[in-house]
């Protein structure tokens, strides 16, 4: 079994500067953590909120680096330095927006204002890419709605296989006939 390559990235003006320390970005190391029993390396990123520059880390980690998932965190809401969906959007050959729409409606369950985010996924030649929101609370309850759907994702892309922790999250995989 191959260890499988996951890209983190954190789009934040503040945090790339060194301003403050990037929460978020290991909020999803640690979920991962959790989840992941398979072998797994990190490859991670903080990156300021310009498009180009969040374009060509998401190139340069599916196409250099060969993950086979990548999670950006931060620069889903509505201001106007928030361009990370533009980002992958530009970057992606086919969208994903059910992942989008799914983190949207769980985010809902918490806070009303999780209509302003616009989270979304889409696939890189065999990678998969998703934009989370930026707060560590919300990075968990989106991550444990659309989880059980990625490892069989990155399957149906010939990627490595995800084994999971399955007292902590279960993936979906059809039963082989």
């Amino acid at each position: 079994m191959s260890t499988a390559k996951i890209g983190i990235v954190t789009v934040s003006d503040r945090a790339s500067a060194g301003i403050y320390e990037d929460i978020s970005g290991k909020a999803i190391i640690d979920t991962l953590n959790i989840y992941l029993t398979s072998a797994w390396k990190e490859v991670y990123k903080i990156v300021p909120d310009e498009q180009l520059t969040i374009e060509s880390t998401l190139i340069d980690m599916v196409d250099n680096e060969k993950c086979c998932l990548v999670i950006t965190t931060g620069g889903t809401g509505p201001a106007k330095r928030d361009v990370t969906p533009e980002a992958t959007e530009a970057v992606c050959d086919r969208m994903m927006p059910g992942f989008g729409e799914l983190m949207r409606a769980e985010s809902l369950k918490f806070v009303p204002t999780a209509i302003l985010s616009r989270q979304t996924a889409g696939l890189r030649g065999s990678s998969l890419i998703i934009n989370l929101p930026g707060k560590p609370k919300s990075i968990r309850e989106c991550l444990d709605a659309v989880f059980p759907a990625i490892p069989y994702c990155i399957d149906l892309m010939d990627g490595p296989f995800l084994e999971c922790n399955e007292d902590v999250i279960k993936p979906f995989r059809p039963k082989k006939k």
